[in-house]
């Protein structure tokens, strides 16, 4: 008979022989010294498994550069990270912070285009990109003490007098030699009112990753083109596919679909971004009774502008008064509580490449 091997499989780096545990990977916070970000508190976070990313803790606490085995995955603007300021967040100069990077939040009280609503302006996509947070614990991994869990904790809150006031606790995490990083938000209306909810996750690919002619967007479910003016997500038509740049694309050029994603038997949603020719890519997941639908938003812009995004959300893009007539639209009572999870993995797989591509047949 075999001997069982049951509880006897360690983690990979159990018995590495350091006396720094950051030397296999870690949590290391800085801040900015330069540009108009100058100023802004940072975390470095290595996984040790080949991603690498950095948190923007006075951006919300969310995630601007990525890297995996040396290769960028996200779009970074001109722009840069701006030091916070609600100078942004009204009609549409979000547009001058917005830095791109591997995930940018949008909400909490609404996302999509600006609108006026009871004398009240609300700017595109929402406040939360520029809210510092209020860092709560950060926790570094320690394989001599069995630690391998790496995360950063903070709350994000938007809250005046007379409401609203909401609280968001936002936890960044990841596992040491694992090259993933997990998401998880709750918020919690602190108010006495109901208030306005919708949330989104702006996950945003750039180059390498994103390549001409190499990658493609991996997502299985119907697509919603009621936004698709120029036909770009027509049937027929490889819209998944990255293309070389577009002069329809040059300046606010642009193609969304809202997406309709199928679930697997356990309720998870998984879309991706695969570049071929470079074997590598990222992989997104998510419980889909938490996010209603997915957009895919594609850039193809000349000239350093190339950029998409896969973007689990709760509500639209197009306004509160669209989500209303929709039926999108959510609200939080006093006291109530919502949790979203999301997983965002980078591999080089072969086996998980093809997984992922087999999602568009």
């Amino acid at each position: 008979m075999a001997k069982s091997t049951r509880g006897a499989l360690k983690h990979p780096f159990a018995n590495a022989p350091v006396i720094n545990p950051l030397q296999l990977g870690g949590i290391e916070t800085s801040v900015l010294d330069d540009g108009p970000g100058r100023g802004v508190r940072i975390a470095w976070i290595n996984t040790g498994g080949g991603l690498r990313y950095k948190v923007m803790i006075d951006r919300g606490l969310d995630i601007a550069d990525a890297e995996y085995l040396g290769q960028s995955l996200t779009w970074h603007s001109l722009g840069g990270p701006l030091v916070p300021s609600h100078a942004y967040t009204r009609g549409m100069t979000w547009l001058w912070g917005f830095y791109g990077g591997l995930m940018v939040s949008c909400g909490p009280l609404n996302t999509g285009a600006a609108f006026v609503e009871d004398n009240l302006e609300h700017g595109l996509h929402g406040t939360h990109s520029y809210t510092r947070a209020i860092v709560e614990s950060i926790v570094n991994p320690d394989p001599a003490r069995g630690q391998y869990e790496m995360s950063i904790t903070a709350i994000i809150r938007t809250a005046r007098l007379f409401g609203p006031n909401v609280e968001l606790r936002r936890t960044i995490s990841s596992t040491l030699g694992q090259p993933a990083v997990r998401v998880h938000d709750e918020f919690l209306n602190r108010g006495n009112q109901p208030v306005p909810h919708a949330w989104l996750l702006h996950i945003n690919f750039g180059y390498p990753l994103l390549e001409p002619g190499a990658s493609t967007y991996c997502y299985r479910g119907t697509v919603d083109t009621r936004l698709d003016s120029a036909g770009w997500f027509k049937p027929g038509r490889d819209f998944r596919a990255a293309v070389e740049p577009q002069e329809l694309h040059r300046g606010a050029g642009e193609a969304f679909a809202y997406v309709n994603p199928k679930a697997d038997a356990k309720g998870s949603v998984l879309v991706a971004v695969v570049n071929k020719r470079r074997g590598f890519g990222v992989k997104i997941e998510y419980p889909a009774r938490e996010f209603d639908r997915m957009g895919n938003w594609q850039h193809w812009g000349p000239a350093g502008e190339y950029v998409g995004a896969l973007e689990p959300m709760t509500s639209g893009v197009e306004g509160r008064a669209v989500d209303r007539e929709r039926g999108w639209f959510k609200t939080l009572k006093p006291g109530q509580k919502v949790e979203y999870h999301c997983t965002i993995t980078a591999t080089s797989d072969k086996g998980d490449l093809e997984h992922l591509l087999r999602l568009n047949k």
